[in-house]
């Protein structure tokens, strides 16, 4: 399946009930597969007018108890972000997913990486966090998809698929999962008022600062246990690596080969795959950066250098930490990351 296809058939597989979004280049198949598909099904599915008026259906929806999501491309992404504060301080479940393109502006529908840091430093207003998942293949759009809905649900977060135009538009083999019916317990949504008690009320507005304070407060605690159980990562090669690659979606997929070569010509190198993005594996970074035999660490991104700044944070000093970047939808090959890496092992 191409990749946008899966995600759409993920998400029905994951009991969707509802989609509101908006074609943009390069993840217009998702809307177009999800309306192919709708007649076999019983999801809602609206084209809404733009970015803005799909995310704010998405609020109410998900009020309503729905286990719903919308998916854009980078500047749709960014009209949605009031919606998407909106979304986190009411702490309503649902899925997004960013299928990158090249910017800033209108840019390029090539892919990029270069929304990571609207991805996993809020976006939008106010102290918030999404859950951010990055695949670097078709079955993990489809993994990542049923897993967004899962932590979405178990945490009361907005959960997103940070992914990119190549992978949205490659075909590859994929295990499916079996249909999942879709049971909501979700005692707090916003479906009438049935006798015996109290109505259901959900919104972000908290006039009184000490009130606000204390949602805050209250945010700040899930994130923090989020931080603490759903950090995930992959690790290749690492056991004797000297040298350390930190790379994310398609570029993990590069790295890797990156790595292999390396291997062949008795370099000792190793590569860090961050799968979650928010929350970020610090300490896994952190404690091999620790390693006496790494000399340094390299994040590979298609962008001008973003999630570097984390890797930076987490290694805190201990080795140096290098980056290697393309722009403007350039997919970086195996053979010319090497060559930089291959300059600084000198």
């Amino acid at each position: 399946m191409k990749g946008n296809e899966a995600l759409g058939e993920a998400a029905i597989r994951a009991g969707l009930q509802g989609y509101f979004g908006y074609p943009i280049t390069p993840q217009s198949e998702v809307v177009e597969y999800l309306a192919q598909e709708e007649p076999k099904h019983h999801y809602v599915l609206l084209q809404a007018e733009s970015e803005v008026a799909s995310v704010n259906m998405l609020y109410g929806a998900a009020a309503a108890g729905g286990r719903v999501m919308t998916t854009t491309s980078s500047p749709g992404f960014s009209l949605m972000q009031e919606g998407i504060s909106y979304i986190a301080c009411a702490e309503l479940p649902c899925v997004f997913a960013n299928i990158v393109r090249g910017g800033p502006g209108l840019g390029t529908i090539q892919p990029s990486q270069g929304d990571y840091f609207q991805a996993v430093k809020g976006g939008g207003h106010g102290d918030y966090h999404l859950i951010v998942l990055a695949p670097n293949s078709v079955q993990e759009m489809v993994d990542h998809t049923v897993l967004a809905f899962d932590l979405a649900d178990r945490y009361l977060i907005p959960a997103m698929i940070l992914s990119d135009g190549a992978i949205g538009q490659m075909m590859e083999k994929v295990n499916l999962p079996e249909p999942m019916p879709y049971k909501p317990d979700k005692p707090w949504a916003t479906t009438g008022k049935p006798p015996g008690r109290e109505r259901n009320y959900i919104t972000s507005l908290y006039i009184q600062s000490e009130d606000m304070e204390q949602k805050n407060l209250r945010l700040q605690e899930k994130y923090r246990s989020i931080v603490e159980n759903e950090v995930r990562h992959e690790e290749y090669r690492l056991e004797d690596a000297e040298a350390i690659v930190v790379a994310f979606g398609l570029c993990s997929r590069i790295s890797k080969k990156v790595v292999d070569l390396a291997r062949e010509e008795g370099i000792k190198m190793g590569l860090l795959r961050p799968i979650t993005l928010w929350p970020f594996p610090y300490q896994n970074i952190r404690d091999l950066a620790g390693q006496p035999r790494v000399k340094f660490l390299c994040s590979v991104e298609m962008n001008a250098g973003q999630m570097v700044e984390d890797v930076q944070l987490a290694v805190n000093g201990q080795k140096p930490v290098h980056f290697y970047g393309r722009m403007g939808g350039i997919v970086p090959t195996p053979d010319e990351v090497f060559e930089f890496l291959r300059t600084k092992l000198k």
